[in-house]
Formats: C-alpha cells, sequence, structure tokens
C-alpha cells in the first residue's frame, strides 16, 4: 500500500516537473529579442541589386523576422529590375521599410517606384526623392507612340503602387508625367513617404504602433527592444555590383591597356596577363551598363595609336592622336542608356582629369623611350664616350664575322675589321663603333693566336 502511494507521489512530480520546465522553456523563448532585418542598396539599380533584394525578402520570410528595412540610395537603374524589386516588396509576407539615407542621399528614378512600393517609407534629412520621367538615349523626352507608350505604362505602375500601399497618387503620377521630385519634408507633407528619420533607431521608434496591411492582414508594428541583423551583399553579389560602378569599369580599362602597353615595349608576360584581365573584368562591368560603343572605340584607337609610337618614327603625332582619342573616348563612354529607366551615366569629372594627365605622362614616357632607343640605334659611334677607340678585349664568340667580344666589363655585339673570322680567346682591338657593334681588330701587341 505504501509503495504504491509512493510510486503515484513521484509520478506526479516527474509530471509536475515535466511541465514546468516547457513552462520555463516556453518563457525562455517569448522573451528573446524580435530581429530586424537590414538590407543595403546603392548606386545602379540592376539585376545585382534586384536579386540581393529579393533573395533578402525571401529569406526573412523564412526566418520569421519583424520586418526587413531596405537603407536605399540610388540615382535609378534597370526597368526589368526595379520591376522585381517592386514585386518582391509587394507581395512580401513581412512588412517592409524604406528608409531613403543617409543625409544626401536620393530616390531617383527607379528608387521613386521602391520607395513608394514599401509598407512604410521614411527619408533621412537632406535627402531627395523622384524624377521618374522615362528618357530617350539622349536624356531627353522620348517622342511618338513608343514615347506615349513608355510614359503611359510607367504612370500606370506608379499609379498603382500609390493606391495600393495608401500614398498620394496624383505626387506620385507627377513623378513621372512631370519629373517632380521633392525634399524630405515636402515628400512628408504631401504623404509621399511616412516621415523623417535620422537613424535606424529614429525608423523603429517612428514605425513602432503603425498598421500595415502584410499579406492580406493587418499587423501592428512594435519595435521596442528589436534585435539588427544586416544581410550585405554575398561576395559574388558584392563583386559584380561592384564592377557595374562606371567609374570603376573605367579605372579597370584604363589600369589594363597600361599593362598591354607596357607588355609590348617591355615584354615580361606578367604586366600582359594582368593587363588583359582587369580588361576583362572591365568588359564584365560595361555588360551592365548604358555603354556607348563609339566612346569604347575611341579607347581602343588610343591604345592602337599608343602601340604604335614604339614601332613607327611619328616624333610624338601618335601619342597626341592617341591622348585626344583617350580623352574623347572617355567623355563618352556612358551616354546610350538602353533602358528608359536608366540613369545618364559619365566617367567622374576629377577621374577624367587625373586618368587623362596619367595617360598623357605614360605615353609621353613611351614617345620618349622609342625616340631615345632609336637615336642610340642610328647614330655612329653611340658607344664611344663607354668604349673608347683601341679598348682591348677578348671574343667571347667566334666573329665569323659577327659574334661577341668582352670590352669594358661588358658583352658587346662586334665584327671583324677585315671580315675575316676570329676564334673565340682572341685578344682583339677597338677600331670603331657602328651603332652599338664594335668594329675589333687583331690586337698586334698580344700573342693570342687569331
Amino acid at each position: 500500500m505504501i509503495t504504491a502511494r509512493l510510486a503515484r507521489r513521484l509520478r506526479a512530480a516527474a509530471v509536475v516537473a515535466a511541465v514546468a520546465g516547457f513552462l520555463v522553456a516556453g518563457s525562455s523563448v517569448a522573451v528573446e529579442p524580435a530581429t530586424v532585418v537590414v538590407l543595403r542598396a546603392t548606386g545602379v539599380v540592376d539585376n545585382v541589386v534586384a536579386g540581393y533584394l529579393a533573395e533578402g525578402i525571401a529569406g526573412a520570410e523564412r526566418d520569421g523576422v519583424a520586418a526587413v528595412v531596405i537603407e536605399l540610395d540610388t540615382p535609378g537603374g534597370s526597368l526589368d529590375a526595379t520591376q522585381r524589386i517592386v514585386t518582391a516588396l509587394l507581395e512580401a509576407r513581412v512588412p517592409t521599410i524604406v528608409w531613403v539615407a543617409p543625409a544626401g542621399a536620393r530616390a531617383a528614378s527607379a528608387g521613386t517606384f521602391i520607395t513608394l512600393a514599401a509598407n512604410l517609407a521614411y527619408m533621412a534629412p537632406g535627402t531627395n526623392i523622384g524624377a521618374a520621367s522615362p528618357v530617350d538615349s539622349n536624356g531627353g523626352d522620348i517622342g511618338g507612340t513608343l514615347g506615349d507608350k513608355v510614359r503611359n505604362d510607367a504612370i500606370a505602375k506608379m499609379r498603382a503602387i500609390a493606391q495600393e500601399r495608401g500614398r498620394n497618387e496624383a505626387w506620385a503620377v507627377a513623378t513621372v508625367a512631370e519629373a517632380r521630385s521633392s525634399a524630405a519634408n515636402e515628400a512628408v507633407a504631401v504623404g509621399a513617404v511616412d516621415g523623417i528619420a535620422s537613424s535606424l533607431e529614429d525608423v523603429f521608434a517612428a514605425a513602432s504602433g503603425r498598421t500595415v496591411t502584410v499579406a492580406g492582414a493587418a499587423r501592428t508594428l512594435d519595435f521596442s527592444g528589436v534585435a539588427v541583423r544586416e544581410d550585405g551583399m554575398n561576395p559574388f553579389q558584392g563583386f559584380l555590383h561592384l564592377l557595374s560602378d562606371p567609374n570603376i569599369a573605367f579605372i579597370l580599362f584604363t589600369i589594363g591597356f597600361y599593362g598591354l602597353i607596357f607588355e609590348l615595349q617591355s615584354p615580361n608576360f606578367v604586366t600582359g596577363v594582368l593587363g588583359a584581365f582587369a580588361i576583362i573584368l572591365a568588359l564584365v562591368g560595361f555588360g551592365s551598363l548604358p555603354l556607348n560603343i563609339a566612346g569604347l572605340l575611341l579607347l581602343g584607337l588610343a591604345i592602337v595609336l599608343f602601340a604604335l609610337e614604339t614601332t613607327v618614327t611619328s616624333h610624338g603625332l601618335l601619342t597626341v592622336g592617341g591622348l585626344v582619342a583617350f580623352v574623347l573616348g572617355a567623355s563618352a563612354l556612358y551616354t546610350a542608356p538602353g533602358d528608359p529607366m536608366a540613369p545618364l551615366l559619365s566617367v567622374g569629372a576629377p577621374l577624367l582629369a587625373v586618368t587623362t594627365l596619367t595617360t598623357a605622362a605614360f605615353a609621353g614616357f613611351i614617345a620618349w623611350g622609342a625616340l631615345r632607343s632609336r637615336r642610340i640605334g642610328t647614330t655612329p659611334y653611340a658607344g664611344a664616350v663607354a668604349v673608347p677607340t683601341g679598348t682591348r678585349g677578348e671574343v667571347r664568340s667566334t666573329l665569323g664575322p659577327i659574334g661577341t667580344v668582352h670590352a669594358s666589363g661588358e658583352e658587346w655585339s662586334a665584327k671583324s675589321l677585315d671580315g675575316l673570322p676570329l676564334g673565340r680567346g682572341t685578344a682583339v682591338r677597338v677600331v670603331r663603333i657602328e651603332g652599338l657593334t664594335l668594329v675589333v681588330e687583331p690586337d698586334p701587341s698580344s700573342s693570342s693566336p687569331a
């Protein structure tokens, strides 16, 4: 009897301990802070950025985070990439917030679509948004039926986004139809964005308590005590996006042709391989940029002219022509965006000035080296100072009649005065110098056999 009661009591104690353990475990999970994922999108909106943001939002959905914050700073980008990002934001099953930051950043053109597509949108002081009008390859309005088609399609997309997110529809349409752009304060005043935020903490404070619609259901946001997790691009995405920077691609191309020209002047394989590798990377970057083929051809012409300077006597004219082609090609390298939403890009003026001066110095060095080598090769007695007439030496390889001799501590190309062969080890005397070739005769004061 006592044993049965004891067993029942032990079983009851075990059940109580198990329930207590589950309660403790449950309470520990409940107090874990919520997580907010921060994604940073800077520069031109291309397929790399679109893939990064879409994958980041999908990963946040799988992890069940409290929200996704996209820190945005862009001059615009590809229409296809923009549409992919907008779709990911509108269909996200997690609250999304776009924060145009830091101060001085912008959400221009494609960035306007992205900002308005989020559940909430905030801007840092000193930022601006708008100017989403499609443009042609010269940066002007697209005319004719095609222009109407592209513009109306962009207006319809903007109106649909504004209606879905409850934003100022008239202002949103004006950014496309009239290229309207607004500073942060004005954007808040007209209802384009939800507020001003100088930091992530300000974003969380402003968004807390707001109710948003996520996957058709209302959700009230609470960011008290949240943990921030920054998900950057993976190394491959970061590298490809870096190459898509117009200045980086131009620098790589310039370094590449420096390497190739130096390889032609002083063959060593290292500079040639590195130069070719740099040019290949530049071409990868050009593939995602609004490249003007005429500008690229002018840069190619500059390479050819600099290379010809080492072989053709032009007295520097080829160098000047190459420098002109280089400046014109760099200035016109990005003037034909193929996408109506893509921004107008160009090589930065400070970078263009630095590379032009560097190229001028490099080309001048090539021209000077080529001219000097031609003078050495054609001036009689060019080595007379180094090897005076009458200098004694010794044949190192048989002169038959051309060979080599050792004189004045160096090996010299040489030939015999009378055209007769002179064997190895024969003592000789320098009679004269023709270019870089010593003309010698057997040394009469030596007993060495000829």
